[in-house]
């Protein structure tokens, strides 16, 4: 079903993949267009086998993830260009998913577990803030089928 990454000895051990997904920015939902593939950078948070995500009640992203919910997500740890070697040092981590949409507890859970990443230092602001805007936003988990990093050190 998934192909093996050709570079295998730039694939990430597990540990890594997991420190990725979990600490960084932001991440790139790839999902199918109509014409061209689509890709947007997000918010996001991610545990266990999941990446939630929020967004509004409308737009091109939630038409095309409800017409065709097979989902890739990419998520870039560190990166620095190695100018002497045409080249780049990163660490990035892919997944494929099936997005779904969350409802009440799950959402709700979802929209925390962001508040935590995002705004730790403002928890009682943002859960008024989920309280009033949470009609207004839709959260969307993807439930992870297969993971993968790669890396480049800067040495090589």
């Amino acid at each position: 079903m998934f192909r093996k990454m050709r570079r295998q000895e730039r694939c990430m051990d597990a540990v890594t993949i997991e420190e990725i997904l979990q600490n960084g920015k932001y991440g790139v939902l790839s999902v199918q267009g109509t014409d061209y593939p689509y890709g947007v950078p997000l918010s996001y948070a991610f545990k266990g086998d999941d990446i939630y995500l929020h967004m509004a009640v409308a737009g091109l992203k939630l038409e095309l993830l409800r017409a065709a919910p097979k989902v890739s997500f990419c998520v870039v740890g560190e990166a620095e260009p190695l100018p002497e070697k045409f080249s780049m040092a990163y660490q990035s981590v892919i997944v494929f998913g099936t997005a779904e949409e969350l409802f009440e507890q799950e959402k709700a859970a979802a929209l925390e577990l962001l508040l935590l990443k995002y705004s730790p230092e403002q928890l009682e602001r943002g859960r008024e803030y989920i309280k009033a805007a949470g009609g207004r936003t839709l959260v969307y988990k993807i439930a992870i089928k297969q993971r993968s990093g790669k890396y480049r050190p800067a040495a090589v």
